[in-house]
Formats: C-alpha cells, structure tokens, sequence
C-alpha cells in the first residue's frame, strides 16, 4: 500500500512537472513586443535532385587539394514544398569555400525565389541534403545506446532530448527575453542536471546529492571564468558572432556581455554531470557494499575515486576547446606569431578562460559530491541504527521465550 501511495505521488509530481514545463515553454517562446520577421525567416528553401547535368565548366585546381571550383548548369526536381515536382534550371557556382560539386541524382538544397512574374525560379544551391545521413548517424548512436546500455540508454537519451530541448527553446529565448545570461544558464544547468539524473537513477538521494553537486561544480566554473574575465578583462563582446548579435539586439534587452560566462557554464555542464554522477554513485556503493564505514572514511573513498575521474575529464574539456580552435591554433603557428601577442590575444584568452574555468568545475565536483554523499550515507547509518539495535533486543527476547 505504502510503495503504491509512493508511485502515486511520484507520478502526481512528474505530471505537474510536465505541465508547468509546458506552460512555461510557451510563454517563453511568445514573439517579443514589436517583433516582426526577418529577411531570413522569409526565405525559402526545399529538397531537391539533380536530374540533368547541361553545363560543366569545374576544373581542380591544386591550391584547392582537388577540390573542382568553377560554373555547372543544371536541371533540378524539386523535392518538398509549394513546388514539389516542378523541374527547374539552375546555376550552379562552386568556389573552395562553398563546394557542392553536382552531379545527376546529386540531393541538394535549394534556395528558391520568386520573379517578377511570380514564378518560382532557383536562386543559388547553398548546401547539399545533409539530412538522410545526419538522421542514419543519430539512428545509429540511438540503437547502440538502447542495445548496450538497456533502460539506462534509453533514459540517457531521453535526458538528451530534454537538454537538447532545454538549450533552444528556453535558455536561448530567456537571454533573448533579456534575462541575464548566466542566472539563465544556471537555471537551465540545475533543471537539466535534476531531469536528467531522475530519468536515470529516479528520485532518489543519490540523485539529489549529484544533482547539487553538478550545479555547484558549474557555479564554480562560472565563478572562475567570472573573475577571470574582470580581471583580464574581456567579455561576450569578443567572442566570434558578437558584431552579428550587436547588429540584431539593437533596441532589445539582449545582454551579449553575460553570453561568455554563459556559454563556459552550458559547455562544462556535461563533463561536471558525469562526474558528479560518477562519484555520487561510487560512494553509495561503497556505503551500500560497508555500511560501518565512517563519514570521514566515506569522503576519503569519494576523493580517491574522483581523482582518475579529474584528470580525464579535464582533458576531455581542454582537448574539445583545443579541437574546436584549431583553425585558429594552425594560423598562429603558420604566421608564427610572438607568444606574447598569441596567448594576450581576445581569441586564445577565451580558449583558455573557457577550457581551465570548465575544468575547475570538475576538480571542485569532485571534493564536494563526495562530501555531500558521504554525509547523507552516514546520516541515514544514524537513523537506521537505532531500529536495528532495537529489532536485534526484540530477536534475543524471542528467542528467551
């Protein structure tokens, strides 16, 4: 009776959860006072194939690295939308910056257009479709999640969905809103860690210790990339994009110089999850395999565990940061640039803000999800003590009897 009134109110509190998440993802998503659409939003684009191929002027050239740059006219089938089925002729312009070398049964995207006479035509071929082979790869990461990871797997990718949905529909509209960026991101952090362990473990108090955990350890990240920032200084105005922001948040709320410390927090928000969760889960264990271990004893053995968990986590933000800026790291190599002026530079200080910062999350994680679990296994030892000695007089008693 009692596990069934828990289910219960379990199922009561995810319902009302849903509910209020709803609501408040529509709200959020609402258009801003005086917003009207952009140019972008206007334009249209559909799938398509190439059916015929009239003209070929592509040559390789060998700064290109084979790579064919030139002029293709083609015939085009239309593929979705309004003009669906149409075939239409096309030009197509390859350079070695914007390359979709055609060919017929070629997928593409197009950019369609409409003429003076209100035709439709198309305007240029911007992209190849991308699409079948994206969704086959996100297929392929789904089914080896389910098959090996179980229940488990399919509760991470429902926590992925979640965080997924999370970042676009409502961190991204509350800073557009003009919620300070980094109050936004923390919330999002905490409702993302909370949802996504509880698909995971359930609630649970192995699911409250990470939870708390994973939202300090961000918290600090952000306080080191904070104070990093000042002191340097440097903000969300030097990231890349700032000047496009600037341009479109003229006369709105949008608080760009906040989307620094923003994106750190968004960006350490995973490792610092698994390592919360990592550790949170090793000391129950160790509480659950010796239930006589002291706090103290408890902490030790969380910090010990932690410490593979630091180092390679920490490499795994350093490494994503670094790969993420090669380009930039290949050109200062190229031009061989003064360290001085490489490591002062507005684009190597976010680098390293953003990949240290992260990793002190990490490392902080560790000592506090340790200590938080460790004081909530021994806490529990305190009140099932009592009941256990009392159930042991009640044996012997009976056994006098």
């Amino acid at each position: 009776m009692k596990n069934q009134k828990t289910l219960c109110m379990k199922l009561i509190a995810s319902f009302l959860f849903c509910m209020v998440f709803i609501a408040i993802l529509i709200w959020i998503n609402q258009p801003l006072p005086g917003e009207v659409p952009t140019a972008a939003s206007q334009i249209k684009f559909a799938r398509a194939h190439v059916t015929e191929l009239i003209r070929d002027e592509a040559k390789a050239e060998d700064w290109t690295e084979g790579l064919r740059i030139g002029v293709q006219e083609v015939y085009v089938q239309i593929d979705s939308g309004e003009d669906r089925g149409k075939i239409l002729p096309a030009v197509n312009y390859m350079s070695a910056y914007n390359n979709v070398d055609l060919k017929v049964g070629t997928k593409i995207i197009a950019r369609m257009d409409i003429d003076a006479n209100g035709l439709s035509y198309i305007a240029s071929i911007p992209n190849y479709n991308r699409g079948p082979a994206l969704l086959g790869l996100t297929v392929i990461f789904v089914l080896f999640l389910a098959v090996f990871g179980g229940k488990k797997g399919i509760a991470a990718i429902l926590g992925l969905v979640f965080a997924i949905v999370d970042i676009w529909f409502l961190l991204i509209p509350m800073i557009r809103h003009g919620i300070n960026p980094i109050l936004s991101s923390v919330v999002i952090a905490a409702v993302t860690t909370a949802a996504s362990l509880v698909l995971l473990n359930g609630l649970s108090m192995k699911t409250f210790c990470a939870t708390i955990g994973c939202v300090g350890g961000v918290a600090m990240a952000g306080a080191a990339a904070a104070l990093t920032a000042v002191a340097t200084p440097i903000n969300g105005f030097n990231m890349s994009e700032a000047e496009e922001l600037v341009l479109r948040a003229d006369g709105t709320s949008l608080n760009i110089s906040g989307l620094l410390i923003s994106a750190i927090l968004i960006a350490a928000l995973g490792a610092v999850m698994d390592v919360a969760m990592t550790i949170t889960s090793a000391v129950f264990e160790v509480h659950q395999l010796n239930p006589e271990l002291n706090r103290q004893k408890l902490i030790q053995s969380g910090i010990n565990i932690g410490r593979d968990a630091m180092g390679t986590m920490a490499n795994t933000l350093i490494l994503a940061f670094a790969g993420s800026a090669l380009n930039m790291l290949i050109l200062f190599r190229i031009f061989d640039y003064p360290y001085l002026q490489i490591f002062n530079s507005d684009m190597m200080a976010l680098e390293i803000i953003q990949g240290i910062s992260g990793s002190i999350g990490i490392v902080m994680t560790v000592p506090l999800v340790a200590f938080l679990s460790a004081f909530m296994c021994s806490r529990k030892n305190e009140v099932d003590k009592p009941v256990m000695v009392v159930n042991e007089k009640n044996r012997k008693y009976r056994k006098k009897q």
